[in-house]
């Protein structure tokens, strides 16, 4: 389930973008009250009171120059906000209309629009506030409005010209609901595309939490039967019978370098699910980080080839992170695996970013596993757990801050590059994008 704050955040900001439709929207407004205005007034030769309606298109810009500024504040906005904007929509409206006619004016069915936005932006409560507001205030102009000086003329010319002012008005507000139901229908979609995204994110970091319980009880387990095979083979070491057999001792003596290298394994389990077995914080630098790392990795793992160039300058202090130290384990065993007689690392910064680049000479990925990276049981490994591995590569580095990106090569082979903000590594906490 996604957290409270995390779906509240989603749409506060659907309520931005809505905020700044209404602004683009309010624009469009303003431009077809001044071409309708110097139509009436020179075409049809009907005066209009000039003063007041230019004050009440100046308001409308003004309105907009604050609904900016507000939206490029980085604050929330409520849906109380875009209720007051709209109610200000139809008080301008409202006072157009009393200055050209009142509810006689063909242009009075723009509440229509006034109301038709509300309905599509603002909860129930609101749109049947905004609706009562609008209703008022057509019911008020049936009898309180400036009437128009129309020339005079026969019944059926006053006529066509109703007709034609309500065609206008039909113009006019087609093409704004057009133009508004397809941003609020895009708005809408991303909205729901980052609500899908978040579902995914919790899903995925309830299933590492399990993982990571497993784990942590795994190592527990395994603490005491290897802290026993320790004291027996030392045991045995020690006793005559096994000193003086040699071959028997150095299988004894590689049996103890396995045991230890487990339990070093248990301990960073428990150090990366935050059980650390009384180790203080290390504290190091990103090329003194990298090079044990690799260091650690030749040793255990004994590849062929690997080239290792280290680019990072300058170098920053940062805090070993065990966690991160398992992920950048785990690209180099994936990669390892695919071509074990090369592998080649590179080490370079990008700005504020550290970038780490695993390169192989193997096959390569599978078109699927680069359209689905990260998805847990995404593998052409035909094994049982297989894409794991890759999944909490993913999301461990997206708990940084930072991204994964997998590519092939055209002349074979592919390389896994891992981006980090260098900030993460010298907090040493984790952050979320």
């Amino acid at each position: 389930m996604i957290r409270e704050e995390t779906a509240i955040s989603v749409l506060d900001t659907t309520n931005k973008k809505n905020l700044l439709l209404l602004i683009h929207l309010r624009w469009l407004a303003v431009c077809g009250q001044v071409i309708t205005i110097l139509f009436v007034q020179f075409w049809f030769g009907i005066p209009l009171p000039l003063p007041p309606m230019v004050a009440v298109l100046a308001c409308l810009v003004l309105l907009n120059i604050g609904s900016l500024i507000r939206y490029r504040l980085r604050a929330e906005v409520s849906d109380t906000e875009l209720f007051l904007a709209l109610v200000l929509d139809v008080a301008a409206l409202t006072v157009q209309l009393f200055l050209s006619g009142g509810a006689s004016n063909p242009f009075v069915s723009l509440y229509l629009l006034q109301i038709t936005l509300g309905a599509v932006l603002l909860e129930e409560r609101l749109v049947w506030a905004l609706l009562a507001i609008a209703s008022g205030c057509f019911f008020a102009l049936t009898s309180l409005y400036r009437p128009l000086p129309i020339p005079r003329s026969d019944g059926h010319e006053l006529f066509s010209l109703h007709i034609q002012g309500m065609f206008v008005c039909f113009i006019l507000a087609a093409c704004l609901l057009v133009l508004f139901t397809m941003r609020i229908n895009r708005n809408l979609r991303d909205r729901d595309a980052r609500l899908a995204a978040m579902r995914q994110q919790s899903a995925e970091e309830a299933l590492i939490v399990r993982m990571g319980l497993l784990a942590s009880g795994a190592a527990h387990e395994l603490g005491t039967p290897l802290a026993t095979l320790s004291v027996i083979l030392n045991d045995w070491h020690r006793m005559p019978e096994f000193r003086a057999e040699g071959d028997l001792l150095d299988e004894i003596c590689e049996m103890q370098n396995q045991v230890e290298r487990c339990k070093q394994i248990v301990s960073g389990i428990l150090m990366s699910s935050g059980e650390a077995r009384g180790e203080g914080t290390v504290r190091t630098t990103v090329n003194g980080f990298i090079d044990d790392l690799v260091g650690e990795w030749r040793a255990s793992r004994s590849p062929t080839h690997i080239d290792y160039v280290s680019a990072f300058s300058p170098d920053v202090a940062i805090i070993s992170d065990p966690a991160l130290k398992q992920v950048i384990f785990n690209i180099f065993d994936n990669a390892h695996e695919a071509s074990p007689n090369w592998l080649g690392v590179t080490v370079r910064r990008h700005e504020d970013d550290f970038v780490l680049t695993v390169s192989d000479v193997g096959p390569g990925f599978d078109d699927r596993i680069l359209a689905e990276l990260g998805k847990p049981y995404r593998s052409s490994k035909n094994r049982p757990g297989g894409g794991l591995g890759l999944f909490l590569v993913m999301n461990v580095v997206r708990k940084l801050g930072g991204t994964v990106k997998a590519e092939n090569h055209p002349r074979g082979g592919a390389s896994v590059t891992l981006t980090l903000p260098i900030a993460a590594l010298s907090s040493g906490g984790s952050r979320g994008r």
